[in-house]
């Protein structure tokens, strides 16, 4: 069975782009991964196409759009949608109603990141990074918690709390 996994964030030209095309990249049939935005800006950062190539991640097919695409009768219908917009810097995360489970993995938008250009590519770093550890996390889950929703849902605030040097220390 295959999960279908939303990504979801203000933009959808950064943060939530690099998890779908990671989780693309790395879920093999286990997940269908997508990504979307409240307030789509249109074009994906190129910050971040870079940083996907520089991983060896695909960009193939990656746009930003709304998240309406998703409420359409004939889209996918989604397992799980996370949000990775960073409440922590007051950024709105978007509110989505529907049978899914909801996780939220906060992380700040290196897309806001001002600067010179090696500063906004150690941005787009650092936030694949995190990405990718979390994500690392996500398929590291066992298959019997897919099936408990409190214990998936437990597990998946978790993940959302994992920074890259987590991972190295971890011990299970």
């Amino acid at each position: 069975m295959t999960t279908n996994v939303l990504f979801l964030c203000t933009g959808n030209s950064a943060r939530s782009v690099l998890a779908e095309a990671t989780l693309r990249a790395w879920g093999g049939h286990r997940f269908a991964a997508f990504s979307a935005g409240s307030q789509p800006t249109g074009t994906v950062n190129p910050f971040a196409l870079t940083q996907l190539t520089a991983d060896g991640i695909s960009s193939a097919g990656l746009r930003s759009k709304s998240w309406d695409e998703f409420t359409a009768p004939d889209a996918p219908r989604m397992d799980l949608v996370i949000t990775v917009c960073d409440s922590a810097a007051a950024e709105t995360c978007p509110v989505v109603f529907g049978d899914f489970l909801r996780a939220h993995w906060g992380l700040p938008d290196p897309a806001a990141v001002e600067g010179s250009d090696a500063d906004k590519q150690r941005a787009f770093l650092q936030a694949h990074g995190i990405v990718k550890a979390r994500l690392r996390a996500l398929l590291a889950l066992p298959a019997d918690i897919w099936v408990d929703r409190t214990q998936l849902k437990n597990a998946l605030d978790h993940i959302g709390l994992l920074q890259p040097q987590d991972e190295s220390n971890r011990n299970d």
